[in-house]
């Protein structure tokens, strides 16, 4: 997950070539699409979450 800010200013929203979910959510937003911004935005916890699990096994199975 990363800070919308600073996504913004170092280039994670340039169209047709970089795209973050977090500047994709604001830009959802700014539009007026919430429904597409929501599930964005629960695409984005998912994908945490998924994440996060994952370290979390490896941790133990390697005792990090």
């Amino acid at each position: 997950m990363g800070e919308l800010g600073i996504a913004l200013m170092v280039g994670g929203n340039i169209r047709g070539f970089t795209r973050v979910l977090t500047t994709a959510i604001a830009l959802e937003v700014s539009k007026g699409e919430f429904e597409i911004a929501v599930v964005l935005g629960a695409i984005l916890v998912v994908l945490v979450v998924v994440i996060s699990f994952i370290l979390r096994i490896l941790r133990r199975m390697y005792k990090v």
